[in-house]
């Protein structure tokens, strides 16, 4: 899969950005540091001015690239789910077995990161702190309803459906796939902010993983 993945650009809405911070090495430093930022001081504190005095450039060289923050980090979560999406379908196209293909799934979407080096200026071991972290900002405004119409979140939904798809080729009876589906992409989420945040919310631990809690929900829920 690494040498598949070498040459992979995932594909971000246009609207969210203003210049393809692929399309140039400021881009990509731009995304890079963004990225080690934003996990360093949060989402609250990074600004673009930071941001520019950090990567040597002046800060409306950023807003070349992105209107506002929001939209930069709308950008790093798209690539994000972008890049989750990719992982999911690679392993498990080739798996014919609808159970097995699923607990491939589930195991993808709620396992702790490993950094791709397919992407040299994109740690996505931060980049899922980030999502743990600060996604929830990305949606909860007043402009979601928009945003949502604009297709700023058809990655993160169209990898929603395809996990739904797994879960009604296993169990093609139960009702709810697209509500389990994405229970367990946010689920996951919660539960690795629980286990870091407040153990005391959570039975996830160094021994019990997100992926060991959810495979236990996921086919306690649906039996074929």
């Amino acid at each position: 899969m690494k040498y598949l993945l070498q040459d992979l650009k995932v594909r971000i809405n246009e609207k969210i950005y203003i210049k393809d911070p692929e399309s140039s090495a400021l881009g990509k430093r731009i995304i890079e540091h963004s990225i080690l930022m934003i996990q360093e001081v949060g989402f609250e504190s990074f600004t673009f001015k930071k941001l520019g005095e950090k990567i040597g450039s002046n800060e409306s060289s950023i807003y070349r690239y992105f209107e506002n923050k929001h939209k930069l980090l709308l950008y790093l979560t798209s690539w994000y789910w972008g890049w989750l999406e990719y992982q999911l379908v690679f392993s498990t196209n080739s798996i014919a077995n609808p159970e097995e293909k699923l607990k491939k799934a589930i195991e993808i979407i709620t396992r702790s990161v490993k950094e791709d080096s397919s992407f040299s200026h994109i740690n996505e071991v931060l980049l899922n702190k980030i999502v743990i972290n600060e996604y929830s900002k990305s949606y909860l405004t007043k402009e979601v309803d928009e945003e949502n119409k604009e297709g700023y979140f058809s990655i993160y939904k169209r990898l929603v459906m395809r996990l739904s798809d797994m879960i009604k080729e296993f169990d093609s009876q139960y009702q709810y796939s697209s509500s389990l589906s994405s229970t367990i992409i946010e689920g996951a989420l919660h539960q690795h902010f629980l286990r870091e945040h407040f153990p005391s919310l959570t039975d996830c631990n160094k021994n019990v993983t997100p992926t060991t809690y959810f495979m236990n929900l996921v086919f306690n829920s649906i039996k074929k």
